[in-house]
């Protein structure tokens, strides 16, 4: 009989996405064939302590307005034993004692933001010599990153948009106003799920974007908006056989919040599907869309999978947003109805991953 992998799935966080991450997270459990794989589930609170977690009692999926959250008393403590020779998870109960929860083969950190998809996480695991699914250290951290996620794009010609990076106790100067022209976003450097953003159509109200910006992150940036353009996104998935990486068809964001941008309301607790994924687009426009993905993918050293986000201006230019290395993973997110339009249904893109992330193992990449 086939040995079951045993997968540690790990969500909530320390992130403002920490929501998120617990409904992405109960959607991977979900879709995880217990035929073939054994889940460990493990949560981490915004507190950062890590607890085991019942995923029959717990409240995980986003819905009714309700966002879930792991707490402290969700289970018991679990810790990383920092062992590579025998990577395994402990399990503290409330007399103190320390006990094996269990050793496992793959860990699948559905974190998003800092603390998770930043490689502080992948750091950690890789000190304790467990494989895992996504990015590794430097390309996590960078593509978390907006400030240097730019600069790496930029530097090898990949096209983005103007932006200032404001770091803590650092004011937008004149000229970098009239330069980038209203409005503008103004956004944590290190965030996602579009929390922390906000739209300046006046610069009287600049200082409080910033501080709605820095309560997430101290560092900041500030984006010249883009006027008549489309949101286009495309997923990426590395090749199971090592060659080059996949990508799907790009699908455009069609709704919009109160505000009139993408944000958190109508990325999660709209009713409808958010997305088109079979847009028209001006000829030249898909194929350019998923070799840039590509490049982008591979330029940051990316692993297992990504979504980069694109504008397409009228005249046809396409400009990249960012990547995220953890894209959501609810069966409603982009990224998974994207792959199951392709060919690749929900379970399948989980359990690739996670056959991906066993087969390569810990280590460098």
């Amino acid at each position: 009989m086939t040995k079951k992998i045993r997968v540690a799935v790990v969500l909530g966080g320390r992130s403002v996405e920490h929501a998120v991450s617990c409904a992405s997270g109960d959607g991977v459990m979900n879709a995880l064939d217990a035929g073939e794989f054994e889940v460990v589930p493990v949560g981490i609170t915004q507190e950062g302590q890590w607890v085991s977690v019942d995923p029959d009692a717990a409240k995980l999926a986003i819905g009714d307005g309700q966002l879930p959250q792991i707490t402290a008393d969700s289970g018991l403590s679990v810790a990383v034993a920092q062992n590579p020779e025998a990577p395994r998870l402990l399990v503290t109960d409330t007399a103190g004692g320390t006990s094996v929860l269990a050793e496992v083969d793959v860990v699948f950190p559905v974190l998003h933001g800092a603390y998770g998809e930043d490689g502080t996480l992948q750091g950690l695991l890789d000190m304790a010599g467990l494989a895992y699914v996504g990015s590794g250290v430097l390309s996590s951290a960078v593509a978390m990153d907006k400030e240097f996620t730019k600069r790496l794009l930029a530097a090898d010609g990949i096209p983005v948009g103007d932006y200032v990076v404001l770091r803590a106790g650092r004011e937008l100067t004149a000229d970098e106003r009239d330069r980038l022209g209203l409005p503008v976003f103004v956004k944590p450097a290190r965030a996602g799920s579009s929390l922390g953003i906000t739209r300046v159509t006046d610069w009287a109200d600049l200082p409080d974007a910033v501080e709605a910006a820095r309560r997430i992150d101290p560092k900041v940036l500030v984006e010249a908006a883009l006027t008549d353009v489309r949101e286009l996104e495309c997923g990426v998935l590395a090749d199971e056989d090592g060659g080059p990486p996949q990508t799907t068809p790009p699908f455009e964001v069609l709704e919009a919040g109160a505000e009139g941008w993408f944000d958190f309301d109508a990325k999660y607790l709209a009713g409808e599907s958010p997305y088109d994924f079979a847009p028209e687009l001006p000829p030249g426009v898909a194929e350019r869309a998923r070799e840039l993905a590509v490049r982008v993918f591979t330029l940051l050293d990316c692993s297992d999978l990504a979504r980069v986000d694109f504008f397409l201006r009228e005249d046809g230019e396409l400009l990249v947003n960012e990547i995220n290395t953890m894209p959501g993973l609810t069966p409603k997110s982009a990224v998974p109805q994207a792959w199951a339009e392709a060919g690749v249904d929900y379970p399948a893109l989980v359990g690739r991953l996670v056959r991906m992330a066993a087969r390569r193992g810990p280590g460098l990449r």
